[in-house]
């Protein structure tokens, strides 16, 4: 069996299962059929638009988002597929805090689930900053198939990496 990166923590039928697939070849037909087409969002004010909408819906007490972008500079080999940073400055006697959200490149073809599965991951991190039982709560309280499209974006991402071409 393959060394499959990105499902190290799944079992080892799941990981079987996988395996007979890029066997095949039948992976990303496999995704193209779940998921048919990629997302309209392709700019960084569609992408802010879209994560504000988010936050509205189920945030709406939460600290401000003050950027949302597209960054090709984040590589999902090194395991990150979106950033939420936090820089706080001093100002007067206050310390001020802007929230950024970076999501990879990489996803501006990708469906929908898998950009909504970013935002909601980077948005629990406003909330919840460790990836603990409150933060993946929140997260599928945002979106109840929270889990699903994570394992299908990792199925993607091994995808992408055994055969080097985008499907959408």
């Amino acid at each position: 069996m393959q060394q499959l990166k990105y499902l190290g923590a799944y079992s080892e039928q799941t990981l079987a299962q996988v395996s007979q697939l890029i066997a095949q070849n039948k992976l990303g037909e496999v995704l193209q059929q779940r998921y048919p087409a990629a997302h309209g969002v392709r700019t960084d004010k569609a992408l802010y638009d879209y994560v504000q909408d988010l936050k509205t819906e189920f945030l709406r007490n939460a600290d401000p988002i003050n950027k949302v972008a597209f960054d090709s500079k984040i590589h999902v080999i090194q395991h990150a597929l979106g950033l939420h940073t936090t820089i706080s400055r001093v100002q007067g006697n206050k310390l001020k805090s802007k929230h950024e959200i970076r999501v990879a490149t990489v996803f501006k073809d990708a469906p929908i689930e898998f950009l909504r599965m970013i935002a909601v991951h980077e948005l629990a991190h406003v909330k919840e900053k460790q990836h603990d039982k409150a933060f993946y709560k929140l997260c599928c309280y945002m979106e109840p198939n929270y889990h699903q499209y994570e394992f299908d974006l990792r199925l993607y991402l091994t995808q992408l990496d055994v055969s080097g071409q985008r499907l959408w």
